[in-house]
């Protein structure tokens, strides 16, 4: 069983690799200023897809945006 600091750590390479530096840290303060459930949005805020493909596309749109 892992730590959560290791959870942390992998969470936080996870949410890098995905969304970028910049990005990753844009997702942190918004989850920590708004008042909401996570477990919730997880289940209902991402579209239905293996973490694969959303990351892939996840970096398909930061580098049509960096264009």
């Amino acid at each position: 069983m892992k730590t959560e600091t290791e959870i942390r750590v992998a969470g936080m390479h996870a949410l890098i690799s995905a969304l970028g530096l910049v990005e990753t840290e844009r997702f942190l303060m918004a989850v920590s200023r708004d008042r909401f459930d996570y477990t919730e949005w997880r289940r209902h805020g991402l579209p239905d897809l293996p973490l694969e493909e959303l990351a892939r596309q996840a970096n398909l749109d930061a580098e049509k945006k960096e264009m």
